[in-house]
Formats: C-alpha cells, structure tokens, sequence
C-alpha cells in the first residue's frame, strides 16, 4: 500500500522518523496545523528528553506530502518564507489508524553491549565483576533521577518514568543474575 509505513521493511533508525511522522500525522487530525503549531504542540504532548528541531517537522512534513498523507491547506506570506498549513488526507487518517492499531515489537535484547562486555572482560582476564558493579551504580543513579522526575512531574511525566524505571528495574534483576553466574560463564567460555 502506497504511504504506509511498515516497521519490518525500514532500518532502527528510520523507525524514529516513522513515529514522529505518525505522530504529526495523529496530531493533524484535530485539525489543519502550521508547522510550528505541530512542533509545539509534540513538544508539549509528548515532552521528550530532546524536543524535536523545526528542520525534522519541515522535512517530515515534507515526506508525508510527497507521500499523499497530508495537503496543503493554505499558505500566508511573511517576513520570512511562506507559512503552510497542513492537513491530514484520508490516507494519512488510514495509516494512522494501521498505525495505532499495530503492536509495537518487544524490545529483545538477545545480544547486547552489557553482555559483551561482561564476556570479554572474563575472557581477557579482567574484572568481569567490576564491569557489572559500574553499570548497576549507574543504572541507580538513572533510577535516582528518574524517581525525582515522577515525582516532580505531572501524570504524563510519571507514566514515562514508570516505563523506564520499569525497564532498569529489569536491568538491574539481570545484573544480579549475572554476577550470580560468573564463575559458571567463566568456566563455559575456557576452551
């Protein structure tokens, strides 16, 4: 289908670009936006660590109007360029419903960078347990600030921070496990 957005057919990278796309095409859906009422109003909605730069909104928008998802729907002169407004067209409403309907997959980290670490550092005669204890004191101290922004924060605030701290908790369980199983990894990766 021309314009949909498939996850399995793009990169990790591009899967960014396709929610943010998603998203602007979600927001246009109460209404036609310019494209700094759809900038202010992610940053607002969503409140990322990294708000979204102007030039991202304006090539997505872009993308999205080459693609037949959203239409111009006026433009007005300024000082500066011209201010387009953008609407959503019935296919951008179609791929934003596939969309929201679509699970997301788990994230599976089967092979991850903490695991390789660990290995070659058993593997190269180093302190496995040392790589482990520095990647848990860190992880605390993201939970530490994770916890003063729940609490500081609004319920869209809390919800993000419980789905990381939920994530590190996870982490954390791993790391136990782990420095529970070093000798046992130790002995398996001799030849």
């Amino acid at each position: 289908m021309h314009g949909v957005y498939r996850p399995e057919v793009y990169t990790p990278c591009s899967l960014l670009r396709m929610s943010i796309a998603n998203t602007l095409l979600g927001l246009l859906e109460s209404g036609p936006k310019y494209g700094y009422d759809l900038k202010r109003l992610y940053d607002e909605s969503f409140r990322q660590d990294r708000p979204l730069h102007y030039g991202q909104v304006y090539s997505t928008l872009s993308r999205l109007l080459r693609n037949g998802l959203v239409e111009e729907k006026g433009i007005e002169p300024g000082d500066g360029p011209d201010r387009k407004r953008y609407a959503i067209t019935d296919a951008g409403v179609t791929n934003v419903a596939e969309w929201l309907g679509t699970p997301e997959n788990p994230s599976l980290y089967l092979q991850n960078t903490l695991y390789t670490k660990v290995v070659l550092a058993l593997l190269s005669g180093r302190s496995a347990t040392e790589v482990l204890d520095a990647q848990r004191a860190e992880h605390l101290r993201a939970m530490r600030r994770l916890t003063t922004r729940k609490t500081d924060g609004d319920l869209a605030d809390q919800l993000i921070c419980d789905h990381a701290l939920f994530h590190l908790e996870a982490d954390l369980r791993w790391l136990e496990l782990t420095a529970a199983r070093l000798d046992e990894l130790a002995g398996q990766l001799k030849p």
